[in-house]
């Protein structure tokens, strides 16, 4: 008597094999890339590890939370990381505080997962990736049911090779593979320029895929 698997091998239904060539047969059949150990970006208690720019006024640490907001003229920054990654998983929460939020994560490049208001759109583009010269090449999907606007949010951005992929409070919500990004470069927080915004960061943490 034999019996079909899902692949469409047969295997005598008594035969037994050794866990060793299971497992073998399973890592040709599904490969996977490794992840490494998952690491905080954000330490919660000051801003080790990243970038500072001349004067901030922008980037704050209080109770574990990354205060990001406008100062008076309105100055756009970026918050870079001062390591460099290939592939990886990056998890974080945000909530919007106040005003137009426009913010985003960059990818280590100038490709960018917004989170907020696209200047250009005038409408909320969280989740969906901007690209310089391209604007918005897709939309992300269900955004509008998923987002907090009073409460904290998470996001996971996994970024292998050139595709982009992003869920937002545990549902994937957009896949992209772009032609304009680097093979490895920093990760960036953004606070866009001509806004009157704040929004708040925490738990940031990194996961490299080999």
């Amino acid at each position: 008597m034999r019996v079909a698997g899902n692949f469409g091998i047969r295997f005598p239904l008594r035969m037994k094999f050794p866990p060793l060539l299971v497992a073998l047969f399973l890592a040709a059949t599904f490969p996977v890339s490794t992840v490494q150990a998952e690491e905080f970006l954000f330490n919660g208690k000051d801003l080790s590890g990243w970038k500072v720019p001349a004067d901030n006024i922008w980037w704050l640490v209080e109770d574990g939370v990354l205060q990001v907001r406008s100062g008076p003229e309105q100055k756009g920054s970026i918050l870079w990381t001062e390591e460099e990654f290939g592939n990886f998983v990056l998890t974080l929460e945000f909530k919007f505080v106040s005003g137009t939020i426009d913010s985003g994560v960059h990818l280590r490049n100038e490709d960018q997962i917004q989170i907020g208001i696209s200047g250009s759109l005038k409408r909320d583009m969280t989740a969906s990736p901007y690209i310089p010269k391209k604007g918005y090449p897709v939309e992300a999907e269900g955004v509008a049911e998923l987002l907090k606007m009073e409460d904290w949010n998470v996001m996971k951005i996994e970024v292998k090779g050139m595709d982009y992929a992003v869920s937002l409070n545990g549902k994937k919500v957009m896949t992209y593979t772009t032609d304009t990004g680097q093979a490895k470069g920093p990760i960036g927080l953004q606070l866009h320029a001509k806004r009157d915004m704040g929004i708040d960061y925490r738990n940031i943490r990194v996961a490299k895929l080999d």
